[in-house]
């Protein structure tokens, strides 16, 4: 499992990219070596693997995802309060996902395992599509990979991120009939953001090392705001902070 002191390490031992070119370059190769130091495994064939969980009388979902490292696809448009389909190929990657419910609040959990790192050819990628009716609490924990969240037709409730290494496109643009807060801690790598620009918006953005790029947005006050963002009854109010890298905000 990754941990924050491997990349304040790897700060100390590597010289940093002359440009932003040459980080999102690097990118990868620091997701690795914030690997190193786990045991390793051998990999296997290729598995494939369906959850599905049925609708209930829950008003509230809280979803929790929490992958090591490999490729992670979230959207909406599901039937059912959630499908799930795994490919993966180290054994050890199996995940496991569980579902309990008190009545109005639902508490949906998938998981991988804090086990070996695999070397070589390795294939690790979830697809999971969600209810958009039944209002939802996402809570991501992303180590390293690519992790591509298109949330625009779901009922939000909040939306919490935090990646180790890698990239996140993070796609909200629908039309919310409530505010919610976003919250998006990342480490070493790139962020984009899409927003929505017929509700409000008021972001803060905050980067380490690298730039930060908006759309649509305006800064004030030491806030990213919108045009919308005055008379909108609906706010999306969004924390962006990074480690190493590029933060792209924008509303359109």
């Amino acid at each position: 499992m990754l941990k924050r002191r491997n990349l304040s390490e790897l700060r100390n031992i590597f010289t940093l990219p002359a440009s932003l070119f040459d980080m999102k370059r690097s990118v990868g190769f620091l997701a690795m070596m914030l690997l190193v130091g786990c045991k390793t495994a051998q990999v296997g064939e290729t598995r494939r693997e369906l959850a599905e969980f049925e609708l209930d009388k829950s008003e509230v979902t809280r979803v929790e995802l929490r992958m090591s490292a490999g490729e992670l696809a979230v959207k909406g448009g599901s039937r059912k309060l959630a499908e799930a389909e795994f490919t993966y190929n180290v054994p050890d990657w199996k995940p496991k996902a569980e579902y309990h419910s008190t009545g109005s609040r639902g508490d949906l959990v998938i998981s991988q395992p804090e086990a070996a790192n695999g070397i070589g050819d390795t294939k690790n990628r979830w697809d999971l599509r969600l209810n958009d009716s039944v209002m939802v609490d996402l809570s991501v924990r992303f180590g390293a990979g690519e992790a591509t969240l298109d949330l625009a037709s779901m009922n939000l409730r909040g939306v919490d991120v935090q990646m180790g290494a890698g990239e996140l496109k993070l796609d909200l643009r629908g039309h919310p009939k409530r505010s919610y807060d976003v919250r998006v801690q990342g480490g070493v790598g790139e962020a984009t953001i899409y927003l929505p620009r017929d509700v409000g918006i008021s972001a803060r953005a905050e980067g380490g090392i690298g730039e930060i790029s908006t759309k649509g947005l305006e800064e004030r006050n030491g806030r990213w705001v919108n045009a919308s963002q005055e008379n909108s009854p609906v706010t999306i109010r969004l924390d962006v902070k990074g480690g190493v890298g590029q933060i792209n905000l924008i509303a359109e």
